[in-house]
């Protein structure tokens, strides 16, 4: 297996309570038994009630994930800093050869990415012989010349820019008369009288080369005339050969139409992008978009797949995007087994129990640990959340234990703080339909048949009766967003123990009928007593959408 780094302990998408209460409580046993490398997150974005939930027990909201496909963080990418942009070809070149590389990205001091050089960019500047005057249009620093040259400044300031003139190889007076003019660098030997010409016809730099030392004449008659003095062990040859490479790697890099990852960017898209571009390296950005990297081909062969824990579902239709990228640790769950599949072997722990917390619960019974109060706030939430404050048949003895050992570790009175979790639940204020409905919303398939139901529960006949009235119009838009033939939604009643079951799409009212047995109205069935999903709604509906398959 593969060495863990990180794993994500994730609810399922559209979360409820338990979704999230029942990740971030699982994440902190595991984090309390073991390594501290687990990390909840939310699917989804979380509904009223379980805003409440958090805020009451002073909870941060995990943070959210979409995907769990492998990204360019989850690859062994090359990890560096990039190189001034003032970095001469030369030393740019060095480090190329010395890291093996072929390319470096170019950044600021804080690492915002400015371009990128190539192996490509250096052979171009060192070919072009002829741009006699690189130096002076490219504002090339003293520095970079006494670097590449391995000189030494005798007269002058390092930190100066070369501001004009071009590079003439000094020979004789009187070669040299045509082909010096005011602001030039000259390079020369020993010789005195070629010295003592370049700087009386007005060279702005004399680079006197095979390690010989300007006389006191020189220096005195250079610095007079405003002449800068460079010694180097060079001989006239190599100097010439080297001295344009000591232009600043900003005059050559490629600083326009970058192509560039994000660590976020999944690997399938690189991959794509790599396919049509003939380039070999490309930078990586962080978060923060500063230069992280690079990244090449070969970096692809070396995925770190993600880890992850399931909660709460066991169904492909209700987990993240890209799952069968992951590597799934565990699942716990209280539904029915899905359709999810596992490429190796995982804990799977699934109980007939009304919350998923409920489990969550018993695994830090068997652990000999006791969640700290806000923790046990959390299990309690979910639980009285899922079995409807122990209304609903899917609740349990186990259930009621659970949340009667938490009440009193967290110091509550259940009927108390149920109704005001149902309450801030139900409160419409400010909400939009498309976000009632996806408060609560899963899709379940068997077979051919493929549907979503959703599920809010309501404490008073009024707040039932408003939120009927704002999702209702929706339910045709959800289909068509969802791509879902039949979509329903129970609006529970909790203290009634009646779910008036809202529905749209084609054949959906000979399902309800089917299931139910009951003679649905404008699109709503009356169904006294139904207030599970998962236990009293799913299973017939599941039945119904069979036989009338096989009719």
């Amino acid at each position: 297996m593969e060495t863990l780094r990180k794993v994500n302990v994730i609810g399922h998408l559209h979360p409820d309570t338990d979704s999230i209460c029942s990740a971030v409580s699982y994440a902190w046993l595991k984090n309390a038994i073991g390594p501290k490398i687990h990390e909840p997150r939310r699917a989804g974005s979380i509904n009223r009630e379980t805003a409440f939930v958090l805020k009451r027990w002073g909870v941060d909201e995990p943070d959210l994930i979409t995907s769990v496909r492998p990204q360019v963080k989850d690859l062994a990418y090359q990890r560096e800093r990039g190189i001034d942009a003032e970095t001469s070809l030369y030393a740019a070149w060095n480090k190329m050869r010395d890291d093996r590389q072929d390319t470096l990205c170019v950044t600021t001091d804080d690492q915002e990415l400015l371009g990128l050089v190539t192996v490509k960019d250096v052979a171009n500047a060192n070919m072009d012989v002829f741009a006699n005057d690189v130096l002076s249009t490219s504002r090339t620093s003293y520095a970079n010349v006494i670097e590449t040259l391995n000189g030494e400044m005798v007269l002058g300031d390092p930190s100066e820019q070369i501001a004009g003139g071009k590079v003439v190889v000094g020979t004789s007076p009187e070669m040299m008369e045509d082909s010096i003019e005011e602001g030039d660098m000259v390079l020369v030997t020993n010789r005195y009288e070629v010295q003592r010409y370049a700087i009386d016809s007005g060279a702005s730099c004399l680079v006197i080369c095979c390690d010989a030392k300007p006389t006191r004449g020189i220096i005195s008659a250079a610095e007079h005339h405003g002449c800068r003095i460079i010694t180097t062990p060079l001989d006239t040859y190599a100097a010439t050969r080297l001295i344009c490479m000591s232009v600043p790697v900003r005059s050559v890099m490629l600083s326009q139409g970058l192509v560039t990852f994000s660590v976020n960017t999944t690997i399938e898209d690189v991959r794509k992008t790599m396919s049509a571009t003939r380039h070999r390296y490309f930078p990586i950005l962080d978060e923060d978009g500063r230069f992280a990297g690079v990244i090449s081909g070969a970096n692809m062969f070396d995925i770190k797949r993600k880890h992850v824990i399931l909660m709460d579902h066991s169904e492909v239709s209700q987990a993240v995007d890209g799952l069968s990228h992951a590597i799934i640790l565990e699942i716990i769950d209280h539904h029915r087994i899905g359709t999810i599949e596992t490429t190796s072997p995982a804990l799977y722990r699934a109980q007939p129990v009304g919350c998923t917390c409920t489990i969550v619960k018993q695994m830090y019974d068997e652990n000999g640990i006791t969640p700290p109060p806000h923790i046990a706030g959390l299990m309690l939430s979910a639980i009285l959340s899922d079995t409807l404050t122990f209304r609903s048949p899917t609740c349990t003895e186990q259930d009621k234990l659970a949340a009667q050992e938490l009440a009193g570790i967290c110091g509550v009175d259940i009927d108390t703080y149920a109704d005001e979790m149902f309450e801030a639940g139900a409160d419409l204020t400010g909400r939009t339909a498309e976000d009632v409905f996806n408060s609560d919303f899963k899709i379940f398939s068997r077979g051919s048949a493929r549907f979503g139901v959703g599920q809010g529960s309501y404490m008073t006949e009024s707040s039932r009766k408003a939120a009927e009235a704002l999702v209702g119009p929706y339910l045709a838009d959800a289909a068509r967003n969802e791509d879902l033939p039949v979509v329903m939604y129970m609006f529970t009643d909790v203290k009634t123990q009646t779910t008036d079951l809202l529905f749209y799409g084609e054949g959906a009212e000979s399902v309800v009928r089917a299931a139910f047995g009951v003679e649905p109205t404008d699109g709503m069935a009356v169904l006294p007593g139904v207030v599970s999903r998962k236990k009293q709604m799913i299973p017939p509906l599941m039945a119904a959408f069979e036989k009338l398959s096989e009719e």
